[in-house]
C-alpha cells in the first residue's frame, strides 16, 4: 500500500467516526492527518475545510475550501469542494454566490468527469435547489429537486420529469 492510500484509508477511517468526537477533538484529528501533507497540498486543505464544516465553522471552511481549490484540487474532492464551499457560503447568507458556483459545476459536461465526480450530480443538484429557494427562486428549485428525483423513482418517472419542467414553463404548474 502506498503512503497516499494509507493516508486516504486513514482519512476515510476518522470521517467514519465523525461523530465519536467532540467538534474540536475531530479538527484536531484531522489536522494531525493533515499535517503529514505538504503545507499547500490541496486534499490536505479541503479536509481541514471540511472538518471546520462539519463542526459548525463554516467561515474558516469556506477559506480552507478556496485554498484547495486554488491549490489545485481535482477529482471528486474538487467536486465536494464546489458544493461544501457553495453551501458554506449559503449559510453564511451568501445564497447567490452559491447558486453561481453550483449553477457552473452543473454546467460541466459529463464527458470531463469521472465516474466518482458524475455520481456527485445529484447533491449539486439538491445544493443548487437549497440555493435556489433561498434567493426566491422557489418553482427553479422546485423543478430542480424534483427533476432530479424523478430518475430515481421505480414508477411515474417521466411523469414527475414531466410536471418539473412544467413548473418552469407554466405560471400555476399545471
Amino acid at each position: 500500500m502506498t503512503n497516499d492510500q494509507d493516508w486516504e484509508n486513514r482519512v476515510t477511517a476518522l470521517w467514519e467516526r465523525l461523530d465519536d468526537h467532540e467538534p474540536a477533538a475531530f479538527r484536531a484529528r484531522v489536522a494531525e492527518l493533515a499535517d503529514e501533507r505538504p503545507e499547500d497540498d490541496a486534499a490536505a486543505l479541503f479536509e481541514r475545510g471540511a472538518a471546520h464544516d462539519s463542526t459548525g465553522l463554516p467561515e474558516e471552511a469556506v477559506a480552507l475550501y478556496r485554498r484547495a481549490l486554488d491549490h489545485g484540487l481535482t477529482g471528486p474532492r474538487r467536486r465536494r469542494a464546489v458544493i461544501q464551499l457553495a453551501s458554506s457560503l449559503r449559510n453564511l447568507g451568501r445564497p447567490d454566490r452559491s447558486v453561481e458556483l453550483l449553477t457552473a459545476e452543473r454546467a460541466i459536461p459529463a464527458d470531463r468527469l469521472d465516474a466518482d465526480e458524475a455520481a456527485l450530480g445529484g447533491a449539486v443538484d439538491a445544493f443548487l435547489a437549497l440555493a435556489l429557494a433561498d434567493t426566491g427562486r422557489d418553482r427553479e428549485a422546485a423543478a430542480l429537486a424534483l427533476g432530479a428525483l424523478a430518475p430515481l423513482l421505480p414508477r411515474y418517472n417521466r411523469s414527475l420529469a414531466h410536471y418539473a419542467r412544467a413548473l418552469l414553463t407554466a405560471p400555476d404548474g399545471s
